[in-house]
């Protein structure tokens, strides 16, 4: 086995599993602090309460950058830079890659469904929607939702069609490189320089336009950020190319500090920085941070319908009990944890076998 397959097997994918795990953390315990009343009950309970609720609700958000970063970074492990395949069907690609992520989340949006219309029995508050109709279903089972502006279902869909709009990106840009008369002459540059373009026009244009955050041109910049780093460990020159990726994030901050892109690409730089030089036998995850990072898609999709009921119900037990809803929050979130279990277990793994196809490397939520 080769020194760089070594690497990778022993060093990067404990390191993602890490940062997955951590991230999804993350996520769910933002939306405990932003979502439902049991937080703003439990942040009265003492100044320090306060001040965590405040913190997630505010930083716990940039994560999801986590997530990009590393769905960028597993992409560039399966789709070269040289481009497609010239016998490869990108429509079949990018169709794969819905089959993979709609499966489970078709399952999430039900659960969803039906814990917000058992939560309007029990509370009146803003973090649940109005009960939803058929083209609010079907917008969302064909992750159009934000684009044709539809309320959100569940806390986070949108990211979902994020990710495919990015992979399907991806796939159209190498497809191109692969088809253009340059190809002849194995103009191998061809497939990173359109993606850069496309991440430069993202990083210093469409990022700082809130009009595009529907689309994948808002995100690709902190994504390009994750495939470029991908792609430097597989060159010769590695360096080169993450000083370039590095270059390229520090404008972007020094014109326009956004948080999400700065972390990105510490994401990224880790990543590819790590697989040059973490050695065989490092382990930086035991097995519960490796099932952790395995069950994130899943935590991902579960957590905010088991959130919602459990915050339905100590509306009703303890509203105005600080203490009891602080009690609620830790409950939620170990549930989310216990239910993403099962979800993964019972729903994500069975769909994958049923359909013989692997696991949306999007495991940041998964990565891509």
């Amino acid at each position: 086995m080769s020194r760089a397959c070594s690497v990778r097997d022993n060093s990067r994918v404990p390191l993602i599993d890490t940062i997955k795990a951590v991230a999804a953390q993350l996520i769910v315990l933002h939306h405990l602090a932003w979502y439902g009343p049991m937080s703003d009950v439990a942040a009265t309970a003492s100044p320090w309460l306060s001040a965590g609720q405040s913190w997630l609700a505010e930083y716990g958000r940039y994560a999801v950058a986590a997530f990009l970063a590393v769905a960028g970074y597993l992409a560039a492990q399966s789709l070269s830079p040289r481009g497609l395949p010239r016998d490869t069907s990108p429509l079949q690609m990018i169709f794969q890659r819905y089959l993979r992520l709609v499966g489970p989340y078709a399952v999430a949006l039900l659960l969803a469904m039906a814990s917000a219309s058992i939560a309007r029995q029990l509370m009146v508050h803003d973090s649940i929607g109005s009960a939803p109709d058929f083209r609010q279903f079907f917008a969302h089972l064909f992750l159009l939702h934000d684009l044709l502006d539809f309320e959100a279902l569940s806390a986070g869909v949108w990211y979902i069609a994020i990710d495919f709009q990015l992979y399907a990106l991806l796939v159209a840009l190498l497809w191109v490189a692969r088809r253009s008369v340059f190809s002849a002459a194995r103009a191998d540059f061809l497939g990173p320089l359109l993606v850069m373009v496309v991440a430069l026009a993202s990083l210093f244009f469409f990022n700082q336009r809130d009009a595009w955050d529907a689309t994948a041109l808002y995100f690709f910049g902190a994504y390009a950020l994750g495939v470029g780093s991908g792609w430097a460990v597989q060159s010769a020159r590695p360096y080169h190319f993450l000083l370039l990726l590095t270059l390229i994030g520090m404008t972007a901050l020094w014109l326009d500090f956004r948080p999400r892109i700065a972390v990105a690409l510490i994401v990224a730089l880790t990543l590819g920085l790590a697989h040059l030089h973490l050695r065989v036998g490092v382990s930086l995850s035991n097995k519960l941070i490796s099932s952790l990072g395995r069950m994130s898609y899943a935590l991902f999709l579960v957590h905010f319908p088991v959130c919602l009921i459990i915050n339905a119900a100590f509306h009703q037990l303890a509203p105005l009990d600080p203490h009891l809803n602080a009690l609620g929050v830790l409950v939620a979130w170990v549930a989310s944890n216990l239910a993403a279990m099962l979800f993964y277990h019972q729903v994500e793994r069975r769909l994958a076998t049923l359909w013989q196809v692997k696991r949306p490397t999007s495991q940041y939520l998964r990565g891509n």
